[in-house]
């Protein structure tokens, strides 16, 4: 014989289940901006999911026979044989937000400048700058490789912050910094960029920058927020040379899965009007990076 009570019980869970509104799915830029709740909420769910989860365990406890009680009035008891018991569990990513990176090309004209599309193909005599903006405190690296096949440094350099390549959240970084710009000659062809940007230092660039700089490297550091504010400057960028190896190692050790893309314009929905890629690696965890490649295609 079919219990019908335990029949109602499981189909009135799984209909609670089943009637639960899927997670919206963000987008690169919302996922961007979104603020990163403040430590005492974290905190707070971080509780929450604690008790739900020792209540649920609890409940599973089988107990040992006891006597009849008489239950006082008003109150009311839960139990397996009385029923099933729903706890909505809250999940909390903690303090740190998904690591994000904004970057857009500005061709210049004069004293202004125009975003433009990443793909856009510029003709000889054309001027630019590379903006980029990221969305919490990391390091960030930038090599060039051009119509001559080898990589150089662009950032750190000694222009910007002294060769202190730290970058905050919400300060737009130019690259090559003002009154500086990248121009086309004559010669057809690609550059491309190649994009670091990591919660911790990348110890093969740091590695790298310092050797052959002629500066003792620092001693190694938690998080950016704690790095010492005496390292020492990193000397002019252009004059370091990269081998093709480090750049394809580096790559490899970021997970495409965990990057997500975003191209906007003038025509993308949302109160943002602007032509930029947002790229966000979409794992909290405080050793996260992202890696770009960009190429900049003249005629």
């Amino acid at each position: 014989m079919i219990n019908l009570r335990m029949c109602l019980i499981v189909g009135a869970a799984a209909a609670g289940v089943s009637a639960q509104p899927a997670k919206p799915t963000l987008t690169a830029r919302e996922i961007f901006y979104r603020p990163v709740a403040p430590a005492a909420a974290a905190k707070k769910a971080e509780t929450k999911t604690a008790s739900a989860a020792k209540t649920v365990a609890k409940a599973q406890t089988p107990k040992a026979p006891k006597t009849e009680e008489r239950q006082p009035a008003g109150s009311s008891s839960t139990s397996v044989a009385e029923g099933a018991q729903l706890v909505n569990a809250s999940y909390s990513a903690g303090p740190l937000r998904p690591l994000g990176l904004r970057y857009s090309l500005l061709r210049l004209n004069g004293d202004s400048a125009q975003e433009v599309g990443a793909d856009t193909v510029f003709r000889s005599g054309d001027k630019i700058r590379v903006a980029l903006e990221s969305n919490d405190r990391a390091y960030l690296y930038i090599v060039m490789k051009g119509t001559s096949g080898s990589w150089k440094l662009l950032f750190p350099s000694q222009e910007i912050n002294n060769g202190d390549n730290r970058v905050e959240p919400g300060r737009p970084y130019m690259i090559p910094p003002p009154p500086s710009r990248f121009a086309f000659d004559e010669t057809a062809g690609e550059e491309k960029l190649f994009i670091v940007l990591s919660r911790q230092p990348e110890p093969d660039f740091e590695k790298l920058i310092y050797s052959l700089s002629g500066v003792s490297e620092p001693a190694p550091a938690a998080a950016p927020e704690r790095r010492s504010p005496q390292r020492p400057q990193v000397f002019l960028a252009q004059n370091l040379a990269i081998e093709d190896a480090l750049i394809a190692k580096t790559r490899n050790r970021v997970y495409a899965r965990d990057l997500v893309f975003e191209k906007v314009d003038e025509n993308t929905p949302g109160d943002r009007k602007e032509t930029a890629t947002y790229v966000v690696n979409t794992k909290t965890s405080p050793d996260a990076r992202l890696v770009v490649d960009l190429k900049l295609t003249h005629r």
